[in-house]
């Protein structure tokens, strides 16, 4: 049976997140973590004739979540478009693509792209933490489409 070796573990750090904002292409600095996911909805099914409950897929929710040190462009960015929605009252949408591009695997780089963003939930305007040595805070946001620009191939490196 072959396993996967340890040494074609994506590292986490390696990679880049680029969001396009107005037509712009920005390089976010300042993520500690980026997590875009689909959560299968589903709906209960029964039936006369069994006690079993049956699940039926009937749509996908696209969302993300991440968290950012305050005061990097990434954190600047999420408030410009929180306080443009306070004081324009216009939601600004925006694309996300994240490169997973860790030099040491053998399955090269992924590269996904999420279109139609906007924020959602909690976005603070200021902080203060006497406990924190380093600020940071979580954000949230929705997402209509996604596509795999560039996909992992299968690595090299397996044990036999």
């Amino acid at each position: 049976m072959a396993f996967l070796l340890e040494r074609d573990t994506v590292n986490g750090a390696e990679g880049t997140v680029y969001i396009t904002r107005n037509g712009k292409q920005i390089e976010v600095i300042g993520l500690k973590n980026i997590q875009p996911v689909g959560g299968i909805q589903s709906t209960d099914m029964r039936s006369i004739g069994t006690r079993v409950i049956q699940d039926k897929p009937n749509g996908v929710k696209l969302t993300a979540k991440g968290k950012v040190y305050y005061g990097s462009n990434g954190s600047n960015l999420f408030q410009e478009m929180l306080l443009n929605y306070i004081t324009k009252g216009v939601m600004e949408y925006f694309d996300v693509q994240i490169n997973n591009t860790d030099p040491t695997v053998s399955m090269g780089s992924q590269i996904m792209a999420y279109y139609g963003c906007h924020l959602t939930g909690e976005i603070p305007l200021s902080i203060l933490d006497d406990e924190k040595a380093m600020l940071d805070y979580e954000f949230n946001f929705a997402y209509t489409r996604v596509a795999r620009i560039q996909g992992f191939t299968d690595p090299v490196n397996v044990s036999q």
